[in-house]
């Protein structure tokens, strides 16, 4: 027993077979049979949600549940690394003190409560709505102006072109909103 116990400890293979160290004979069964958290997972490449900056991300799942986000080792822009916050991707989506309700203060109140997500679009539609209604001008001294400068629209910097074409689109020519702007231009 004792002798079956020595023969499969790395060091005396090594020495058995006189390799030097750095193959499969250093290796004990247990580490052989190890096998990384991403073995088995779907991979979708995705990009940080951070700055502007657009490194890749390599976002790995597995029955439905997120395993790990990692740098994308073919993104031409990042080529594998992230920044501190791109690299907590993964907590900023599995931790568990992370919000996955809406909170609402009405006015004047003094409490906080949570609300549905669909219920709290929907007021950010109806005041979106009203305050087109009392602001849209639709001339000005019988010229045509067709426009609302109380409402503004201010996107994130991992926004694409194509993106901020229909941002501008809806909101200027849907909405009559003049103040659209880009959180790059800040």
């Amino acid at each position: 027993m004792l002798k079956d116990l020595l023969s499969r400890w790395p060091l005396i293979q090594q020495i058995r077979t006189r390799a030097d160290g750095t193959g499969l004979e250093a290796m004990s069964q247990r580490t052989r049979e190890l096998r990384p958290k991403t073995d088995g997972a779907q991979v979708t490449p995705s990009i940080c949600p951070y700055c502007g900056v657009g490194c890749g991300q390599l976002v790995y799942h597995k029955n439905g549940k997120l395993i790990s986000i990692e740098g994308d080792p073919q993104s031409p822009i990042s080529r594998g690394h992230l920044c501190p916050k791109g690299a907590d991707t993964y907590e900023l989506h599995t931790h568990p003190g992370r919000l996955k309700k809406v909170k609402y203060r009405a006015p004047y109140s003094r409490e906080w409560q949570e609300i549905e997500l669909e219920r709290a679009m929907d007021m950010v539609a109806e005041r979106m709505w009203d305050t087109r209604d009392r602001t849209f001008q639709e001339a000005r001294d019988s010229n045509s102006l067709m426009q609302t400068t109380a409402m503004a629209h201010l996107g994130g910097a991992t926004l694409d072109n194509e993106e901020n074409y229909l941002i501008k689109k809806l909101f200027t020519a849907g909405l009559g909103m003049v103040c659209i702007s880009n959180q790059a231009r800040i």
